[in-house]
């Protein structure tokens, strides 16, 4: 019966992620494919942002370990990612549907795997406007591995953001707002920007959990101001989980033991549902992980070995119609066949096993029930919750048909104003 209500509800899952019909979603990858990390050359977060000057990185693993041809292509989208009528050339300088030629295969790990990296841009491949795109990789049959968002960011304004507490007493303790404002030199030359203005909120980079379509409240000078309440604001959930694998011939952070069969196997103590439980803090890294070693030369790219993790959730019963995923960055909230946990009555407890590369890692608890994706069900909501948040802002000039991304701010809570 599981099998049933989980394909049904990934339908709706996804579904209800989108903002438009057309969004592209990021694909599925292939049981093989593992570990994908896509940055910015000095950033730690899995949220690329490019600017001019500078590069991201696309790494991942494949487990099949037999040096297989991966090439890459480039798409343009809207700034709400449905699909851009421009063509390659209006976009793209160079080529792209290349090899991928810098690769290393492991050493010394249990589980063997070829290492794969990428740099954007490079001699090959440029890209020409601002705004969202797409990153595919194909494999040498050209099917589709796995796809990735970035944006390509041309500043041409200021955006300035804060974490306020919302002043409806119903979300006070549940709720975070975000209070914003765009300034430029000369304000005046963005035409109408109640409607060629888009802004889209962000939280903790997580593509599925966004704000847009809201309109400037006022202008003041060369100040846009966006001062909503509710309209701006998201469930403020709680602080990530995490555990640290970094060294598998001991217990790390959160881990209970470690076991070596074929290959490691990591077991985490056993999770509570926070949902009806005081808040309390925690210093998380807002879903994202680091791949790290300790063990040989400490190469994580190719010296990090991969365990079996295995997660555990108290539950007296199982959740009637619900479906509970193991999420985060590491798997880009991505709800899938090889994260979803199964109730074991005799434990009252949900079980699942995750193969994961060492290193250090968030995850939170995610539902899915009948009446949608509650991806706080299980650890609640609570204000004092420290998330971050990005403010994306696209404008479409007058008789143009592309979304340019000329501002972005960042903000988080660990301040938050009255």
């Amino acid at each position: 019966m599981i099998v049933i209500i989980f394909k049904a509800i990934f339908l709706t899952i996804i579904t209800n992620s989108c903002n438009s019909k057309n969004e592209i979603k990021n694909s599925v990858k292939p049981p093989n494919i593992k570990t994908i990390v896509f940055k910015n050359e000095n950033n730690s977060n899995q949220f690329p942002i490019l600017e001019e000057g500078n590069f991201i990185n696309l790494s991942f693993d494949d487990l099949n370990g037999s040096e297989a041809d991966y090439y890459y292509k480039i798409t343009y989208h809207n700034f709400d990612w449905s699909n851009s009528i421009l063509v390659q050339n209006e976009y793209l300088e160079g080529f792209d549907n290349i090899r991928i030629s810098n690769y290393e295969t492991s050493f010394n790990t249990l589980q063997s795997y070829t290492h794969y990296m990428l740099t954007l841009p490079n001699s090959s491949t440029n890209l020409k406007l601002s705004g969202n795109y797409m990153l595919h990789v194909y494999d040498q049959n050209d099917l589709l591995q796995f796809s990735r968002r970035f944006v390509f960011l041309k500043s041409t304004i200021v955006v300035s953001a804060n974490v306020h507490k919302l002043r409806d007493l119903n979300y006070f303790q549940t709720h975070q707002n975000i209070k914003f404002e765009l300034t430029q030199n000369n304000l005046g030359s963005i035409q109408n920007p109640n409607e060629n203005l888009k802004v889209v909120l962000i939280q903790n980079d997580q593509w599925s959990n966004i704000i847009s379509d809201i309109k400037p409240q006022y202008k003041n000078n060369k100040i846009l101001k966006y001062r909503y309440d509710i309209e701006t604001s998201f469930e403020a959930g709680n602080e990530y989980l995490f555990f640290d694998t970094k060294d598998l011939r001991v217990t790390g952070p959160n881990v209970s033991y470690v076991n070596l069969d074929k290959l490691y196997e990591s077991y985490l103590y056993t999770d509570i549902p926070r949902k009806n439980r005081p808040y309390s803090f925690s210093q998380d890294i807002n879903g994202d992980f680091e791949i790290r070693t300790v063990i040989g030369n400490r190469n994580s790219k190719t010296e990090a070995d991969y365990s079996w993790v295995y997660f555990t959730l108290a539950a007296s019963i199982e959740l009637p119609e619900t479906d509970l995923f193991i999420l985060g960055n590491f798997n880009n909230y991505e709800p899938g066949i090889d994260n979803i946990m199964y109730y074991n009555k005799a434990l009252e407890a949900y079980e699942a096993k995750i193969l994961i590369k060492q290193g250090f890692y968030n995850y939170k608890y995610f539902a899915s029930t009948v009446s949608g994706w509650k991806p706080n069900l299980i650890s609640g909501n609570f204000s004092q919750t420290e998330n971050n948040y990005k403010v994306l802002i696209y404008y479409r000039a007058p008789g143009e048909i592309f979304d340019q991304l000329i501002g972005l701010g960042e903000t988080d809570s660990r301040q938050i104003l009255n």
